[in-house]
């Protein structure tokens, strides 16, 4: 695919950005709209590209689970939660966050409304019903919200009319779409081809299904590596599984669309535990791995202060903010991925070349080249300290060591050494 015809593509404006999951009631005392904008000057120091809000609408009450209630379960598709803000200050903050270089793209809970959202006393018809004909559930664990019915063409109308309120009126830049695959796709497609007659939007289905490209969506989540992830510390997941997702997850996929990788999400952190609960000694090497890799990276709240515990999904559950060296991190990777195109997301990126070594068992290592530009990637992903070889491929020059900021003469076929679960990073 050619430059020229990739710089026309919906998702252009993302080219070389990661995101930045917000959750609003867990970041400050208030969860406030106007005391979130306080972080703005941090993120954007951080190098922060888009902001992803999760839900910021009224919550359901009926039904509700914990003191507070679930995100996603949606009163009025076409306000906020009080508790957050007004609309008004909501608005203020998507034009700082403009004004700061950066963009922001709001979680859209399509598949699924609170028990009492209007539409069940005036459009019933808008929703599921079981052999009983009362509202439902989408599933028996999802008891706090019900259904909705995608066949019906008045409920596509609104729920259009509700995502362009939410780019017209208050000018943000896309959505990511909750359990997208739970939709159908054909309205989809509809309401995305619509959305960008506007303007160029960028759309996040969580979900795996390469269909959803075909219906808009830019970017899909990549499970797969998460979930690889997940298994170092347990000794289930060695680098030969790894290298058999290339093939598939990303030699493989089609262009010019994105995957998102992630160490953290909202769900991963609240029921299955914080990046550093599940991932351990590796947690480093793994935000990396998401950071290099072809793909969209993603950072959840708190990651940059080491959140060592998981956050309450229902309840207030303030993070633990403090100085940590994940900042650091972040920073480092956020500021490599924008300034080097051989990291840029997709087909804007260069190709991952994978360079044998001798340590092939444990340790991942490969290069990604672009109109010149070079970085090349060494993870140890093992509990022991190892001296690596590289081996049939051309590496040698001056780089940069992106950690250090030195510059540095790496020989043909050089020899590293590489503490357990430690990395190497270096750009030309």
């Amino acid at each position: 695919m050619s430059v020229d015809t990739i710089s026309k593509t919906p998702a252009g404006f993302t080219r070389d950005l990661g995101v930045y999951e917000v959750n609003l009631r867990q970041y400050s005392d208030s969860g406030t709209f106007k005391d979130f904008a306080t972080h703005l000057p941090r993120l954007q120091a951080m190098g922060v590209g888009i902001l992803w809000f999760m839900p910021i609408h009224p919550i359901g009450i009926k039904n509700r689970k914990g003191s507070l209630g679930s995100y996603y379960s949606v009163r009025d598709y076409c306000a906020v939660d009080p508790a957050y803000g007004t609309m008004e200050e909501f608005v203020a903050l998507v034009d700082e966050i403009h004004d700061r270089g950066m963009y922001i793209i709001l979680d859209w809970v399509a598949n699924h409304t609170a028990w009492d959202h209007p539409w069940t006393l005036d459009h019933p018809e808008f929703y599921e019903k079981d052999a009983e004909q009362n509202f439902r559930p989408p599933f028996p664990e999802w008891e706090d919200v019900i259904h909705l019915n995608f066949a019906i063409p008045e409920l596509r109308r609104e729920m259009t009319n509700a995502l362009r309120f939410w780019v017209e009126h208050c000018g943000i830049d896309g959505y990511r779409c909750d359990m997208a695959n739970l939709v159908r796709y054909d309205y989809w497609a509809e309401a995305i081809s619509e959305l960008r007659d506007i303007r160029p939007l960028f759309f996040l289905a969580e979900a795996e299904d390469r269909a959803l490209l075909d219906a808009g969506f830019d970017c899909i989540y990549n499970w797969n590596v998460h979930h690889w992830m997940n298994g170092l510390v347990k000794g289930q997941s060695h680098v030969q599984g790894l290298e058999s997702m290339l093939n598939a997850d990303f030699f493989q996929f089609p262009e010019p669309y994105y995957q998102m990788l992630f160490t953290s999400n909202h769900d991963e952190n609240s029921w299955n535990g914080s990046a550093i609960e599940r991932l351990g000694i590796a947690m480093e090497a793994c935000v990396v791995l998401s950071f290099t890799l072809p793909g969209m990276p993603l950072v959840y709240s708190g990651q940059e202060a080491g959140q060592l515990g998981r956050l309450q999904f229902f309840d207030k559950d303030l993070i633990a903010w403090k100085e940590d060296k994940m900042a650091d991190l972040f920073t480092r990777l956020y500021t490599l991925k924008k300034g080097n195109p051989a990291l840029w997301n997709g087909t804007y990126g260069g190709s991952l070349k994978r360079i044998p070594n001798s340590h092939h068992e444990q340790v991942f290592s490969f290069l990604r080249e672009k109109d010149g530009r070079k970085v090349l990637v060494l993870i140890n992903f093992s509990h022991e300290e190892l001296v690596v070889q590289l081996t049939s491929y051309p590496i040698a020059g001056e780089y940069t060591d992106v950690l250090t900021g030195r510059q540095t003469q790496l020989a043909q076929d050089g020899s590293f050494r590489i503490k357990a679960w430690a990395y190497h990073l270096f750009e030309k």
